[in-house]
């Protein structure tokens, strides 16, 4: 598995697994069988009810938990100084492990008529930059926060987040958070990376595919990876987790780069911290 180095010089694999709406009693099936296929980044959240049997199939895997790179997240009930330390335990207990890879806080504001959420993230950040200096874990992050969501964080002084996890697909690329990210060198990672699948029959993707006989999903993976992010699909089927692995023996034109970019907007999820109540993306 290809890596990234972020901020800190942490490396994180370029490609991983996410386990949201994977019910418990298959996770351990499906995880197992993507840590089997190759991949080494799981990426689940306290939120998901799942983070015990990603702990099982992580403990039943075989391969040495220093080539695993596991993240988790703070959900919005999770939320405070003393409450993220304790789910960040709890995350632990759950996962069968005595680090994390990556912890994030899921969502930038837990409540619309919440005034107060400039202060709740900076005590939830003060939390996990503690954790990250104990060596409890090795990176530390957010998901979901655009720019004025990360500008308060950077006000604080510390660290700033390592990595900031985004929903990003063709048709929904969110330019302007995509963008402070990398000027402040903080590592995007997509969730909902094949438009929870709504994009398979797009007609220029389809075209795009054929043209270099692969998938949709494929096209979509790899339109991420070339422009620097980090992809978390998932799947329950052994051969499509294959195929969504199978990203470096093609590459995409800058004509077919700049065709996705400028798609319309298509298969976002409607979620949007500052207009939507957190949800369990």
């Amino acid at each position: 598995m290809k890596t990234v180095k972020l901020s800190n010089g942490v490396e994180m694999p370029m490609e991983g697994f996410g386990v949201f709406q994977i019910p418990e009693e298959d996770c351990e099936q499906v995880v197992g069988d993507a840590i089997s296929v190759g991949y080494r980044l799981i990426d689940t959240a306290s939120s998901y009810q799942n983070e015990k049997a990603v702990g099982r199939a992580i403990a039943g895997c075989g391969v040495p938990r220093e080539e695993l790179f596991i993240t988790t997240k703070a959900y919005i009930q999770q939320m405070g100084y003393e409450n993220t330390k304790r789910a960040f335990q709890e995350s632990l207990d759950n996962l069968g492990l005595t680090y994390l890879d990556l912890y994030l806080i899921h969502w930038p504001r837990p409540d619309l008529e919440r005034s107060d959420w400039k202060e709740l993230d900076a005590r939830v950040w003060d939390c996990l930059q503690e954790l990250y200096q104990q060596g409890k874990v090795r990176a530390i992050g957010t998901s979901n926060f655009l720019p004025h969501h990360l500008m308060n964080l950077a006000a604080r002084g510390g660290l700033l987040p390592m990595v900031n996890q985004l929903e990003y697909h063709p048709g929904y690329l969110q330019s302007a958070a995509v963008q402070y990210c990398r000027e402040n060198h903080i590592q995007v990672s997509a969730w909902s990376p094949l438009g929870r699948r709504r994009l398979m029959d797009d007609p220029l993707l389809s075209e795009i595919a054929a043209a270099h006989q692969v998938t949709v999903p494929q096209i979509c993976l790899r339109f991420a990876l070339q422009n620097g992010v980090l992809p978390l699909p998932k799947s329950s089927s052994p051969k499509r987790m294959r195929e969504n692995l199978d990203l470096f023996r093609f590459s995409l034109s800058q004509e077919e780069m700049s065709w996705i970019a400028t798609m319309p907007q298509t298969a976002w999820s409607g979620e949007h911290p500052d207009r939507e109540r957190a949800v369990l993306s």
